[in-house]
């Protein structure tokens, strides 16, 4: 599902205009950044958690040439799904969940 396609979705569901729907869903994702940028975790109800951690400097090796390289320190981001995101996925699929019900709760 691609961001347009999100925004297409809050249109048809929610009632907003494509406009505001495009205004909502950017709003939304800059907000995600700006805090996982800020080292804090973002934690969505019902979905899951998105948490950045660091990752220390390590040796590496390149696997074309087997030479040893030095791999730098770095954040990463990880995603651990809700247990209620983990259910629908692994239900037979009859759970649906629309975007205007979610809005609603």
């Amino acid at each position: 599902m691609t961001k347009a396609e999100i925004v297409e979705q809050i249109y048809e569901q929610v009632g907003f205009s494509k406009k505001e729907s495009a205004e909502l869903v950017e709003k939304v994702f800059e907000t995600i950044k700006e805090t996982l940028a800020r080292g804090e975790k973002v934690k969505i109800s019902g979905f899951g958690n998105f948490v950045v951690r660091g990752k220390n400097a390590r040796k590496g090796r390149n696997p074309q040439t087997g030479q040893e390289i030095l791999l730098e320190a770095r954040r990463v981001l990880t995603f651990k799904p809700s247990l209620v995101l983990k259910t629908i996925l692994n239900d037979d699929g009859s759970v649906e969940v629309s975007v205007a019900e979610t809005y609603e709760r």
